[in-house]
């Protein structure tokens, strides 16, 4: 992750050319929320979203830190929630990772209460909504102090596992699943948003879908193709070698399930082994073409259309990107066109 000064300076770049949105991570490194109280600082446009693991806060806590950034940058925050994984969770938290599709929901729950300035029932040491007449009695049930600049926030949950996702499609106004494709959302994950789907709300708008790549528009002979394309297997091995345990990863198990399952098992044999040249390496072709954007402009305009066409509202460039500002200016222009 860049520093919070680099990062902030490509965010204000990004908006001068056409970005509409900029997502904060938070993982083991610094804290999403105090750079999009910065970003709100010094844009006027764009929309700010950090995806917040559940276990790091109280849910109560969460709508806190939402409802202060969307003040702060005039109703312009998004609010990003997921469980991440037991690696982040009880790595670096110290919180046991149980309960996740529980945890989720309460967050959800709470949040929309707090904006709604209704009171919030709580009971132990991580707050959650209880029911009315539930608790322990030892603390008067409270609603937000301050009124939040709106009532109602966007909510996108970050979810790979078919759980998360029937309970985005069901809760959420977006689902985010990092690496997406057409043929992963119409096959891996269609019951699951089918599931989810029927239990919504009829007053909630229809789920929006956010995806993630490494991106890059230009002629095959650019010097900038090849450096994105070994960006994209950088990013790919990364996620799929590394962000979990040997049994347990879920970027691993939802790219396996596009077709991919060998590549990965050689990918996180190698990335475990303390071997990420070789992990990058085991990164196929077919897998960069499925879940990198990177091409000549007719050929990014066709991906974007067929993500756009199973739903997909909003595609994050990786900050692995090259160039990134460029990329946003190029992308910028195929949108409009």
């Amino acid at each position: 992750m860049a520093h919070p000064g680099a990062s902030l300076d490509l965010v204000v770049q990004a908006e001068r050319a056409g970005a509409d949105e900029a997502w904060i991570p938070e993982t083991w490194g610094f804290d999403a929320p105090t750079l999009m109280g910065a970003i709100a600082a010094r844009t006027e446009r764009i929309r700010i979203g950090a995806v917040l693991p559940v276990y790091s806060r109280s849910p109560a806590l969460i709508a806190q830190t939402i409802a202060g950034a969307d003040a702060l940058s005039g109703g312009r925050t998004i609010a990003g929630l997921g469980t991440s994984g037991p690696q982040v969770v009880e790595g670096w938290h110290g919180v046991p990772f149980d309960r996740p599709l529980g945890e989720l929901r309460e967050a959800i729950v709470a949040c929309r209460m707090a904006w709604s300035r209704d009171v919030l029932e709580v009971d132990g040491p991580r707050p959650i909504p209880l029911p009315p007449g539930q608790g322990t009695g030892l603390g008067k049930p409270l609603r937000m102090l301050t009124r939040p600049h709106r009532d109602r926030v966007p909510i996108v949950v970050a979810a790979l596992a078919p759980g998360g996702v029937r309970l985005a499609a069901e809760l959420a106004d977006g689902w985010w699943p990092l690496f997406a494709t057409p043929d992963a959302i119409h096959g891996h994950w269609a019951d699951a948003i089918a599931q989810g789907t029927a239990r919504r709300d009829a007053a909630l708008a229809p789920l929006g879908i956010t995806t993630s790549a490494v991106c890059w528009v230009g002629s095959a002979d650019d010097a900038d193709a090849d450096a994105a394309l070994a960006a994209a297997r950088r990013e790919i091995a990364f996620y799929v070698g590394s962000m979990g345990s040997r049994d347990r990863n879920y970027y691993r198990d939802a790219v396996s399930a596009m077709g991919f399952a060998d590549a990965c098992d050689e990918i996180r044999d190698a990335a475990l082994a303390g071997r990420p040249r070789d992990a990058e390496a085991c990164v196929t072709d077919a897998m960069v073409d499925a879940l990198a954007i990177i091409g000549d402009p007719d050929a990014v305009a066709n991906r974007l259309s067929a993500l756009r066409d199973v739903g997909v509202t909003c595609v994050v460039l990786s900050a692995a990107t090259p160039n990134p500002v460029q990329v946003i200016a190029r992308l910028r222009a195929i949108v409009d066109a």
